[in-house]
């Protein structure tokens, strides 16, 4: 899963990570993890983030190919 979260946050005034976290309740790490690709947000943190730059969930982060098994 591919994520724009550092695209917007510098279209937003150019959030630092510690002030994104801060907005939305959670760590510095959790924004960075997300930025790393590292770590997955629930959906509720997902829809958190959109809300926060008033964009959708599919804007925010987009599924790359291999993320869905074809074969299910």
């Amino acid at each position: 899963m591919k994520t724009n979260l550092r695209k917007y946050r510098f279209e937003n005034g150019e959030l630092s990570q510690q002030q994104l976290a801060d907005m939305i309740g959670v760590s510095r790490q959790t924004i960075v993890s997300i930025e790393k690709n590292d770590y997955s947000p629930s959906v509720k943190l997902a829809l958190i983030l959109a809300k926060k730059f008033n964009i959708t969930v599919e804007q925010l982060f987009e599924l790359e190919e291999g993320d869905i098994d074809e074969t299910r």
